[in-house]
């Protein structure tokens, strides 16, 4: 360890100027609460915590955790702290479980219809809702974040086929569950009554009208032509009968005459 002396203090009064032994390498240190009660001999102070210490003074524990409650997330504070997220992690993992709490606790709240609270609980009612649309309600993500007003905001994350859609609910814990509203128009559709609806209206298909394309006609072929009937045969012309001997003899004439 290397051991520095004071020189004096920069122009502004503000910070120490030290120096090593070697006269050419100079150093600053800033006079804040915990070199004057290290100086003093006050331990309580100047042994603050290294959590603390670890996030710039410009961020303080409680504001990133303000943030992380508010809805944003470690990567977003750790980008506006000018830190890793690994230091901001163990900041906001209390409040990342308490949103991850008030999200479960909202799912068995009752969604408020025109008539008044819904007697299945938003979890029930999502559910069925994508189911009837033929979506995997597992495939689902829930989250939520404190408003201003003290009031939680639901958020409800989900794919359908390649489209990313959300919808977001206003949490009011009470009796029996407490009760949710619809925020927006996803929050609408996913509680309507009427599950037949799909979320995104597509436009219908005309019917194309399929028409087997006409055959040409074949010239009609002549019937075929009878077979003749052959002309009977005219009787030839006998020769005459030949008398018998009887005939002869008797004096009887062919044909019957005497």
């Amino acid at each position: 360890m290397r051991e520095l002396k004071v020189v004096g203090l920069d122009v502004d009064g503000k910070r120490i100027i030290c120096e090593s032994d070697d006269p050419g390498e100079k150093f600053i240190l800033r006079a804040d609460d915990r070199l004057r009660a290290a100086m003093r001999g006050d331990n309580s102070v100047a042994s603050q915590s290294q959590t603390d210490a670890e996030v710039p003074t410009v961020l303080r524990p409680k504001e990133i955790q303000a943030r992380i409650r508010a809805g944003a997330s470690v990567q977003q504070v750790a980008e506006a702290a000018g830190v890793d997220t690994s230091r901001v992690e163990r900041f906001a993992h209390p409040v990342l479980l308490e949103r991850s709490r008030a999200a479960e606790l909202a799912t068995a709240a009752h969604p408020v219809l025109a008539d008044g609270p819904a007697v299945l609980t938003l979890l029930e009612t999502v559910t069925t809702a994508l189911i009837s649309r033929g979506l995997d309600p597992d495939a689902t993500n829930w989250d939520a974040w404190r408003n201003e007003d003290g009031r939680w905001t639901v958020q409800l994350s989900w794919k359908a086929g390649l489209s990313d859609n959300v919808a977001h609910f206003r949490f009011t814990p009470g009796a029996h569950g407490g009760t949710v509203t619809a925020f927006d128009d996803g929050a609408c559709e996913l509680i309507d009554p009427d599950f037949a609806r799909p979320l995104r209206p597509v436009a219908a298909v005309a019917p194309l009208d399929f028409q087997e394309p006409e055959l040409p006609m074949e010239p009609e072929q002549p019937a075929p032509p009878e077979p003749a009937k052959p002309a009977r045969a005219r009787k030839a012309k006998g020769k005459p009968p030949v008398p018998a001997w009887e005939d002869v003899l008797l004096g009887v004439r062919s044909g019957g005459q005497r």
